[in-house]
This record gives structure tokens, C-alpha cells and sequence, in this order.
């Protein structure tokens, strides 16, 4: 349906900013709503910001005022510029694509925030 690659991980420290960008196989118009999510180890992975269509955005609370997602109609791509980062942020971070009520996922990137 809808393939998902996720780029832009890596190691930064604490108060330093990451991009992730996650390349849609689709046209974006297609999309129902993009988001990404996080897993760190030993815990389930989390909802961190969703973009439906119409350009709704929610984030989760933990995160609002440092992650802005966003999308790039010409790249196709949807990003999530993080700020500020903090040690807690560290986990695999996935993009999700809802595309007919189905959830696709990517392969996940880590980020790792060091203290």
C-alpha cells in the first residue's frame, strides 16, 4: 500500500535539534493522516505527532513546543523537526501512514540524546 522510509537519526546532545524526514511512496494527497510514533527500550511505542489531510497536528503532550511535524508536498516527504532535545527522547522513532483505515509503518530510525 504505502512504503515508508525513515531518515535522519542519529546521536545529539541534550538541548540540540534533529530533523527526521520519511520519504511516502504515495502522493501525500492520498494520505488520510501521517504521523510519527517512538518505542524506547523495555517500553510500548507512543503516539508523538500526527498531521491528518486538512492539516490538523496534534502532539503528544511531552513533546508539544519542542516537535513541529510538518509535510513537503514536493519532496513527499513528512518531517519532524525536534528541539531541544532531552535524554527521554531517545527511542526508535517511526513514521505511520493512514491510507484507507490501514496503518503502514517504516523500518524505524534511533535517535539517541546524550546527557
Amino acid at each position: 500500500q504505502v512504503q515508508l522510509v525513515e531518515s535522519g537519526g542519529g546521536l545529539v546532545q541534550a538541548g540540540g535539534s534533529l530533523r527526521l524526514s520519511c520519504a511516502v511512496s504515495r502522493s501525500i494527497f492520498e494520505i488520510d493522516a501521517l504521523g510519527w510514533y517512538r518505542q524506547a527500550p523495555g517500553k510500548q511505542r507512543e503516539l508523538v505527532a500526527t498531521l491528518t489531510r486538512g492539516g490538523r497536528t496534534t502532539y503528544a503532550d511531552s513533546v508539544k513546543g519542542r516537535f513541529t511535524i510538518s509535510r513537503d508536498i514536493a519532496d513527499n516527504t513528512a518531517n519532524l523537526q525536534m528541539n531541544s532535545l532531552k535524554p527521554e527522547d531517545t527511542a526508535v522513532y517511526y513514521c505511520n501512514a493512514v491510507l484507507w483505515s490501514h496503518d503502514n509503518w517504516g523500518q524505524g530510525t534511533q535517535v539517541t540524546v546524550s546527557s
